[in-house]
């Protein structure tokens, strides 16, 4: 595309790279400052000149946490960082290609668009618009507070981050057609906190009609609320939210939200460091409209197609048990009267195999239960197809790297599906660069046509609970049947078990 666009707010202008057209910058919100700071997004203030749209926005406050998992840049950091960015191989507002959406993990707690890994040049030159959008993180994305929930005419607070991604879809939907995108074929893909952002949009009526796509890698929210959260129970309820920003609070001696809107973020942000119940959505019942395992077993969500799964040792990052003694402790805390099911599904006989379980049962509480009843309940209660896939494909990891003996750790799909394994100094297999090219296929064709499938790729076929074929990345893609059946059915026992009222009594569950 040549020559500045317009957009709500001005003219854009991009730069061209490698055939492309590149927009880094453009602000979809209003910088969520002062008095804005826990309010939901406005809309971005107009600006008179040209916007030159060629370099990334600060990223939003957050304390950095490094993924070992791939490489990240220093970041900017800023309050005001609410702004996305284009990559598209349109040659006109005609052309009307499909838009991918990218939402990044972190824990909720970091990430950022800026990260070079997220870049979507590779997977633009497959013909699709690729957007990657920013949404505040931490306090000042999801803190709750009485005083909060009173300002708002739903009486509710937190869950600013998810009405960031909302706005943007928002902006998208009035703008994206000048970049040469299709509104109306929009596919919003995630991972981690992302893949979770992409399950509560699939559920929340907020986002009803602002895409007709979604991949979620190693992501879910279909768990019970618990405080203090774990895996895979992270919701609070929002009395429990609001009872930790008034904590929260008093600690920094403030006397209520306005002393707090007055108080650097930097300081703040130290402050939250380690403090429950601050950074994470809640179950507010107007976001999140309720249980999401609830809604999906009665219909209630956007029935778009999904494309959902999970790597083999998700677990191998989140630093499990690492002892007999302290695995079989920890499954008993957390897990009560379903801890002796769960030691004969994950079980251990010495510290090598504690690890191990550990790994597992953990990669299965946190991800892959959330992933396999979304897919069991959509394929049952839905009109929309299903496509779901297990990642196993061993990075060469170095000889000094933490994961050398590990698979498929979490986060280690993502270079495969954005085209970027060449940011990372490894001895790639051409195993690995086929998987990459498969998986950047299937994720494109996803996009354009609600399937994965097309010449060039193997056939991926629809998961159903009569069918419930998974498709492999391991050496090559293969369809073959989900890796772990017994043990998340375990699990599936654990979690209908906590939604009874003796065990909502666990962790002070509702």
């Amino acid at each position: 595309m040549t020559g500045p666009v317009k957009v709500q707010g001005g003219w854009v202008e991009g730069v061209d790279e490698g055939g492309l057209t590149v927009y880094r910058g453009i602000p979809f919100a209003a910088p969520p400052v002062g008095n804005l700071r826990w309010r939901p997004p406005e809309s971005a203030l107009p600006w008179q000149d040209v916007l030159k749209a060629n370099a990334f926005a600060p990223s939003p406050m957050q304390n950095r946490m490094p993924n070992p998992a791939f490489r990240q840049p220093e970041l900017e950091l800023s309050e005001d960082c609410l702004y996305l960015n284009i990559w598209t191989p349109a040659t006109s507002a005609e052309n009307k290609l499909p838009v991918m959406v990218w939402i990044y993990g972190g824990g909720f707690s970091g990430g950022s668009t800026a990260i070079p890994l997220y870049s979507g040049e590779q997977l633009a030159k497959k013909d699709v618009v690729v957007v990657s959008i920013a949404y505040r993180v931490g306090p000042f994305g999801f803190m709750a507070h009485p005083e909060l929930s009173a300002e708002s005419s739903h009486g509710v607070s937190g869950n600013y981050g998810l009405l960031d991604q909302i706005a943007a879809l928002q902006w998208i939907q009035h703008n994206i057609g000048v970049f040469g995108g299709n509104p109306k074929r929009v596919t919003v893909f995630g991972e981690s906190a992302g893949g979770i952002s992409i399950s509560i949009l699939a559920a929340s009526p907020l986002a009803k009609g602002l895409f007709q796509g979604a991949i979620s890698e190693s992501g879910g929210s279909f768990g019970p609320t618990r405080t203090p959260s774990l895996p895979g129970e992270n919701l609070y309820r929002l009395a429990d939210a609001e009872h930790c920003g008034k904590r929260f609070t008093e600690s920094v001696g403030a006397k209520g939200i306005q002393d707090l809107r007055d108080i650097p973020a930097e300081r703040l942000l130290k402050q939250a460091t380690g403090l429950q119940g601050l950074g994470w959505p809640v179950l507010d019942n107007w976001v999140i409209p309720g249980d999401q395992y609830r809604l999906y077993e009665a219909g209630q969500y956007n029935d778009t197609p999904i494309l959902i799964g999970i790597n083999s040792d998700e677990g191998a990052i989140f630093n499990p048990a690492s002892t007999l003694d302290d695995y079989l402790s920890s499954v008993r805390d957390r897990y009560g009267p379903y801890a002796d099911k769960l030691l004969e599904l994950y079980p251990a006989d010495s510290d090598a195999t504690a690890k191990r379980s550990a790994r597992d049962l953990i990669r299965d509480a946190a991800f892959g239960w959330h992933n396999w009843v979304w897919a069991r309940l959509q394929s049952r209660s839905g009109k929309s197809k299903v496509f779901y896939f297990y990642f196993d494909q061993v990075p060469p990891y170095r000889e000094n790297s933490p994961f050398k003996n590990a698979r498929a750790v979490h986060a280690s799909e993502m270079m495969y599906v954005f085209k970027h394994l060449d940011q990372i100094h490894l001895k790639w297999t051409p195993a690995d660069r086929a998987i990459s090219e498969a998986m950047a296929t299937y994720w494109t064709n996803f996009a354009k046509y609600g399937d994965p499938n097309g010449e060039e790729v193997p056939v991926w076929p629809a998961f159903t609970e009569t069918k419930p074929v998974v498709m492999h990345f391991n050496e090559t893609p293969h369809e073959g049947p989900l890796p772990n059946p017994k043990q998340l059915e375990g699990l599936d026992e654990y979690f209908a078990w906590r939604r009874t009222p003796e065990g909502a009594k666990l962790g002070r569950a509702g």
